[in-house]
């Protein structure tokens, strides 16, 4: 154990300590989600089982983990271990503290662990602070912040830690801990699977705000209650939306959100997000689908919505909810109002069935690879034309299997950028039949 002076410590034990607290975890096996930070052969598991940490930053949402890290360090470090919030505490104070850390350096040649909450409240002077403690190795800073320490911590601190971002808990996460709660709970209650459901939503990836939901559940109910979702909208005041994300309801909502988008109303496709979002859906479910449609529905008759999409997706990692929602509502705003095509998707659907009906036919000689003397020798690549040595950069060459035939698969619509494409196909074929007309043999290469 840790000499520790801590903000998790309390002379007097109290008999009313709240649910999150009360089931904390103890270890790191007990964390729900973040498998990327304690997964076997990770730096955060090997500095605690080390006893041997240098300085690093725990970013993420409220209710992932950071604190409770914290306290597993604190319970199993022989360090000496100190914490402030950056809310509660002044620099003063922490100053004090990191005077004391250098004393005890000297004295005893051992370093002192600080935990500072909320690390990003402290203003950039403040910060500075840290920099001639950690420096000297009097002290090893852990700091704990739901901001983004790239804007909210000063660069030379910064610099001098690692940084592990912690994610929002997944829906399984997240019911796993609501049901290790009911176990804890002052009453017996039984709760119906739509309610669990709902509170997991309500939740939206953080741990805490699911056991405070819970507790005030518990509060609002009689002992051997069967608490149904009715129940739990209206004490958690909010209403229960009618959703089943592994049922039917859960396919006609993404099918309505697809067709209004498809059908080009921004408005009808705004509703449909929303519906899914406020019902607790994953977000990555949805953006999943926006990405397909942006190559399905929108495709060539505007390239930059797959760019779009993809940007969106990676927002919605980046950010996580609720903040994903203004870039989802952007992405579909987007796809609803662009042209649209499904030429790419139809001609694809076409090639497809030509390529399992021709598949014996072997490619053209010409356009093989020949990387070896015997294969150049059995005529691989032998009278392939290199276009770019040509005027235009084009002389024209037969790409299909000889017994095939030249095939059309792709005919671009006249919407948004596929007129200009089109344009683009018009000219390649006029630079063909000139060139079939000059020399008609090649059409038979």
């Amino acid at each position: 154990m840790s000499e520790q002076i801590s903000l998790f410590q309390n002379s007097i034990k109290p008999t009313n300590i709240p649910l999150a607290e009360k089931i904390r975890p103890t270890n790191l096996n007990e964390i729900k989600g973040q498998q990327q930070l304690f997964s076997v052969g990770s730096l955060l598991p090997i500095m605690l089982e080390n006893d041997d940490f240098s300085s690093f930053i725990l970013w993420g949402p409220p209710g992932t983990g950071k604190t409770t890290i914290a306290r597993i360090i604190e319970h199993n470090t022989k360090n000496v271990f100190l914490s402030f919030s950056a809310v509660l505490s002044g620099i003063k104070e922490v100053k004090k503290v990191m005077q004391q850390a250098e004393f005890t350096l000297k004295e005893q040649n051992k370093s002192t662990i600080l935990f500072i909450d909320e690390i990003h409240r402290f203003n950039k002077a403040q910060q500075d602070a840290f920099l001639p403690y950690i420096e000297s190795g009097a002290i090893i800073l852990i700091g704990a912040t739901t901001e983004n320490p790239s804007f909210e911590i000063i660069p030379a601190l910064l610099s001098r830690c690692r940084v592990f971002t912690l994610e929002a808990l997944s829906p399984a996460d997240i019911k796993e801990i609501i049901l290790r709660g009911i176990k804890h709970l002052p009453k017996k209650l039984e709760f119906s699977t739509e309610s669990i459901d709902f509170m997991v939503a309500q939740a939206a990836g953080d741990g805490r705000k699911a056991l405070n939901n819970l507790e005030n559940i518990c509060a609002g109910a009689i002992d051997a209650e069967k608490i149904g979702l009715e129940k739990v909208s209206k004490i958690l005041s909010k209403k229960a939306m009618f959703y089943d994300k592994n049922g039917e309801e859960h396919y006609n909502l993404i099918s309505a959100l697809h067709k209004s988008m498809r059908g080009s109303d921004p408005q009808a496709a705004l509703y449909w997000l929303a519906r899914m979002l406020e019902a607790g859906e994953d977000p990555m479910y949805i953006v999943r689908r926006l990405v397909r449609f942006a190559t399905e529905d929108v495709g060539l008759a505007d390239p930059n919505a797959i760019v779009q999409a993809i940007a969106i997706k990676d927002s919605c990692q980046f950010l996580g909810m609720p903040e994903a929602v203004t870039g989802l509502s952007q992405l579909v705003i987007y796809l609803a109002t662009a042209p649209k095509s499904n030429s790419a998707y139809v001609a694809y659907k076409q090639a497809a069935v030509a390529a399992k009906n021709s598949s014996e036919l072997g490619v053209p000689l010409h356009i093989r690879n020949a990387p070896t003397k015997l294969m150049k020798d059995l005529g691989y690549n032998k009278g392939y034309q290199y276009d770019h040595d040509n005027e235009n950069h084009y002389i024209y060459q037969n790409y299909f299997p000889k017994l095939m035939g030249e095939q059309i698969f792709y005919s671009p619509t006249k919407f948004g950028f596929e007129k200009d494409i089109q344009k683009r196909l018009d000219w390649w074929g006029k630079l063909k039949q000139q060139q079939l007309r000059q020399n008609p043999i090649k059409s038979e290469d």
